[in-house]
């Protein structure tokens, strides 16, 4: 299709802005709404670095599809960042499993197109991320390991960084005079998302997704082309367990 000149240079101008900043507002989600040629040309320049733009009511976002994008956050960027002075690859393996329960949690299903709670307690949180450790446990290694491979995720270091951060037991690692505690490891990853505008504090050690992150949810985690069956995998066995009469 050939667009003319001044709409080439006002959807680069707009796609210049929303690579630098990551955002645009509302004036620019009516733009995006109404004009097809404007639209057409900002989601092919994202495209082209393998980045999405994900629309909500108020905001649009510049959100990397892939690895392979140049604007996708780097491990070593978290690390830097968010994490304690000599962090692997395994705390960042933690971070994101914390993130996926995080966002099923306010799902009924993995294939919900609503969350089906308002806001989510730190503790609850961290509940729950035990529930799913304690799932995981029940495979045996060998199943586990086959399961590595069909999910990408490192289960076993996930499962060993987890258990390593006990907060009952006194002899908790610790670093710069800090404990490690799974409380404290949630809240890290609670500024994570938080600074990436995927949650928000509501106070009480509470947190609720924001419409970015329900849009991104609905868009990508929500279909298997794109979460590989991950959710269902980490979800699944609850169904199983509610089919067979368990609670």
């Amino acid at each position: 299709m050939d667009y003319s000149e001044s709409k080439v240079i006002q959807a680069f101008q707009l796609y210049t802005k929303l690579a630098r900043d990551g955002v645009l507002g509302v004036d620019s989600v009516q733009l995006y709404n109404a004009d097809d040629d404007i639209r057409a040309l900002l989601d092919l320049f994202s495209y082209e670095v393998d980045c999405v733009i994900i629309k909500t009511s108020e905001q649009l976002f510049f959100v990397p599809k892939t690895r392979l994008s140049p604007f996708h956050v780097s491990n070593d960027w978290i690390k830097k960042n968010y994490l304690r002075s000599g962090a692997t690859n395994g705390d960042i393996y933690l971070l994101y499993f914390c993130t996926l329960i995080l966002f099923g949690s306010f799902y009924d299903s993995y294939q919900s197109h609503e969350p089906t709670r308002q806001f989510l307690s730190l503790e609850d949180w961290v509940h729950s991320i035990q529930d799913r450790i304690d799932q995981l446990k029940s495979h045996d290694i060998d199943e586990l390991k086959e399961l590595e491979k069909e999910f990408s995720y490192n289960w076993t270091v996930i499962i060993e960084k987890w258990d390593d951060m006990d907060d009952i037991k006194e002899t908790a690692k610790r670093q710069s005079g800090n404990t490690i505690s799974r409380l404290s490891f949630i809240d890290t990853v609670r500024r994570f998302l938080k600074d990436q505008d995927l949650i928000q504090d509501i106070g009480n050690n509470e947190v609720t997704l924001t419409e970015k992150a329900m849009t991104i949810i609905q868009r990508f985690f929500m279909e298997v082309e794109f979460n590989k069956g991950i959710f269902e995998f980490i979800y699944g066995f609850e169904k199983e367990n509610e089919d067979a009469g368990y609670q």
